[in-house]
């Protein structure tokens, strides 16, 4: 059994550089890494009774929820500069967006507590309250 030992690289001056983007987390891998419209081609309805979103993509239907980043924190979506030749390799990565809030999509049921995601984005927060300091 081998020990993956390579180490990922930020090109930490692209963070400045990096314009906001909308971001869509969706439940399906797309072979696709390029830009896409999104915003002429996923627009998305709303169900003000049931304050959903939802969408359909290639005939499914999806239910969305926006989230945001945790207070402090900020997304980004990274690019790889060069793909190594293997797996031991470094890597260096590139801001190519940042984001302060995403929509995590479902299929066919709306996001909810117990998704990993929406668990996730409550984690910084939990995580002060167990390891910060304690105040008396």
């Amino acid at each position: 059994m081998s020990c993956n030992t390579s180490v990922t690289h930020l090109n930490v001056s692209s963070v400045d550089k990096a314009q906001q983007t909308p971001v869509h987390l969706m439940p399906c891998e797309i072979e696709h890494n390029g830009p896409a419209k999104v915003s002429q081609y996923f627009a998305a309805t709303m169900k003000d009774h049931k304050h959903e979103t939802t969408v359909s993509f290639r005939g499914r239907g999806l239910k969305g929820q926006e989230l945001s980043c945790p207070q402090g924190y900020t997304g980004l979506v990274l690019k790889e500069v060069n793909k190594p030749g293997s797996d031991q390799e470094d890597r260096t990565v590139k801001v190519s967006s940042v984001f302060n809030k995403l929509t995590y999509w479902n299929l066919e049921t709306p996001p909810n507590s117990d998704d990993t995601v929406v668990m996730a984005m409550d984690w910084p927060e939990l995580a002060e309250a167990i390891h910060g300091p304690v105040e008396e």
